[in-house]
């Protein structure tokens, strides 16, 4: 039973005690029926708009993951520590000097010298320097 029909059926009890109107205690009853009435309308109304909102707001959700899929289908894999399961790995960010890009490349990727941009097919040279002591890395 809805919160209207519940305030009817109070109203049809209310009639059917066939209360004297010339009393206080009726006027009273009466009144409060009637903001009974008006707050079940009130929130009626609530109920409908949120229902709106609950589907649009589903409508925006299907379309940013729409979105998201678009955006990133070029990545086959994580680009970032936060997704990543090998704790070890690390990930460098190198802007495309052309287009802007930022682009998520790890160690491997370095050590290999180069990779095209994915944006605008820039091909981007990397220099790895070691920082340690040992005869190997020079």
């Amino acid at each position: 039973m809805t919160v209207t029909e519940k305030v009817a059926y109070l109203k049809g009890l209310a009639e059917g005690l066939s209360l004297d109107e010339s009393k206080p205690e009726t006027k009273i009853i009466n009144a409060m029926l009637d903001v009974l009435d008006e707050l079940a309308l009130t929130v009626t109304d609530l109920e409908d708009g949120m229902d709106l909102i609950s589907e649009q707001l589903d409508a925006v959700d299907e379309d940013l993951d729409e979105l998201e899929s678009f955006v990133y289908e070029e990545l086959d894999d994580c680009c970032c520590d936060d997704c990543c399961d090998d704790e070890e790995e690390e990930y460098y960010d190198v802007e495309c000097p052309s287009c802007g890009e930022v682009i998520c490349v790890d160690r491997d990727i370095l050590e290999e010298g180069s990779i095209c941009c994915p944006k605008c097919n820039e091909l981007l040279e990397f220099e790895v320097e070691c920082d340690c002591d040992c005869d190997d890395c020079e």
